[in-house]
């Protein structure tokens, strides 16, 4: 998970970054944060960031804010496990057919060790 809280940050940091300088280019104001090479290259680096998540397995469901849920099993049913931007760990999951709105707490006995993909829980 830590590689993860990495990325998801300095993914956050770029999204907020990208939105200022974005603002003040439409605005036609100067921008500590650059110009529209600077605009482009936070592009790529939201980009770049966002692609390294399904390459682990993590769908992005969400930029911001930043949601990303991860395949699993619990209790020998598929769920997925689902981080918010501002979790500080993994402690939630909902069934696949229930969405965020089905969103529940891992059980504290499974928090922080949910069976992972291809695993009963």
């Amino acid at each position: 998970m830590p590689a993860v809280l990495d990325r998801a940050a300095r993914l956050v940091a770029a999204r907020a970054d990208l939105a200022e300088l974005q603002a003040d280019l439409r605005r036609g104001v100067p921008s500590p944060l650059g110009g529209l090479p600077e605009a482009k290259g936070l592009e790529a680096t939201l980009s770049e960031l966002l692609g390294w998540f399904p390459g682990q397995g993590i769908e992005v469901k969400g930029l911001a804010p930043l949601l990303l849920d991860f395949p699993s099993v619990l209790d020998g049913e598929p769920v997925l496990l689902c981080w918010l931007e501002g979790d500080t760990e993994l402690a939630w999951y909902h069934r696949l057919d229930c969405g965020f709105a089905g969103r529940r707490r891992i059980p504290s006995a499974r928090q922080g060790r949910p069976a992972g993909p291809g695993e009963s829980g």
